[in-house]
């Protein structure tokens, strides 16, 4: 069985484009904006089912009209919707995005139902998490709940991935938790509590996770590729070259993510998951939007 279990959050994603972004205080006039699916959790979802992935989705949204968007995509995009809780109180939730003419972004994140995900909503689907072969989150969903989840994941032979997203405080005990874990370079900072600028920074920054418990570590570098160690090896990927422009880098790291799950479930190579999904990751930035912009399986191949 090669099943994918991602645990994680949906949100209406309001995407605003202008020539900048703007500071505190600061009002602009922007020149486009979208509406589309997002979350960290949901975007990685759709970006392994459209890489032909077996994924199920654990989340919770409201009944209104941001989640008939999800559902929509999903059934679109093949993601297994059996997990998904429905809250008639609670409202799905939404993130503004400001992104600026070199496709950099900020966001803010409001996870509405899924920020009461619980224990006990892990529990109720215990028997996926037994059955699948990867199990991949993020730290969008409440804390306890995340550390909660990759527990039970661990106890249940899955090959467990941590995207930190945003970067929250894990627990040193955790750490030895996770198979893999992909933080970017703010985020390795953020958990280190100093500077990475140089590559001597980057590997000792992947030292000091290893050191940790963390089993693998990618430290994923934007347009400089991904940084990869574990006791064994340590490499530099350079990030995949591309024919088109970038855009839009809002959802890179989901696709990275997803796209790193599928290959692990298919028993890549750890050099070759990480290159399949840099080149996944890439290919995004070439496209507006979020889930909207993650490539078919097909396209990839292609490209």
């Amino acid at each position: 069985m090669n099943l994918i279990c991602i645990f994680g959050v949906f949100v209406a994603d309001i995407c605003f484009f202008g020539n900048k972004i703007p500071a505190k205080g600061e009002t602009i006039l922007g020149n486009n904006y979208i509406v589309g699916p997002g979350g960290k959790g949901s975007n990685q979802a759709i970006a392994a089912a459209r890489l032909n992935g077996e994924v199920n989705f654990i989340t919770k949204v409201g009944k209104d009209s941001h989640a008939d968007m999800a559902f929509s995509l999903y059934k679109e995009a093949g993601v297994n919707v059996d997990y998904i809780i429905q809250d008639p109180i609670l409202s799905t939730g939404v993130a503004g995005i400001m992104i600026d003419e070199n496709g950099n972004n900020a966001i803010n994140v409001f996870s509405g139902a899924a920020a009461h995900l619980k224990n006990e909503d892990i529990d109720k689907n215990l028997e996926l998490i037994k059955k699948s072969k990867i199990f991949l989150t993020q730290m969008e969903t409440p804390d306890s709940t995340t550390i909660y989840a990759i527990k039970k994941a661990k106890e249940n032979d899955c090959l467990t991935i941590l995207n930190p997203a945003p970067a929250r405080k894990i627990n040193k005990d955790d750490f030895k938790l996770l198979d893999f874990f992909t933080p970017n370079e703010t985020e390795a900072e953020f958990y280190l509590n100093k500077k990475i600028d140089t590559e001597q920074d980057i590997k000792n920054a992947a030292a000091d996770f290893l050191n940790m418990g963390v089993k693998n570590i990618i430290i994923t570098l934007g347009e400089k590729g991904s940084y990869f160690a574990n006791e064994n090896e340590e490499y530099l990927i350079n990030a995949f070259e591309l024919k088109n422009e970038v855009v839009d880098t809002t959802g890179a790291g989901d696709a990275f993510n997803g796209a790193l799950a599928v290959a692990l479930a298919k028993d890549f190579t750890y050099k070759d998951a990480i290159l399949f999904a840099n080149k996944v990751a890439g290919i995004s930035t070439t496209r507006l939007g979020a889930a909207v912009s993650m490539p078919l399986l097909k396209k990839v191949e292609e490209y």
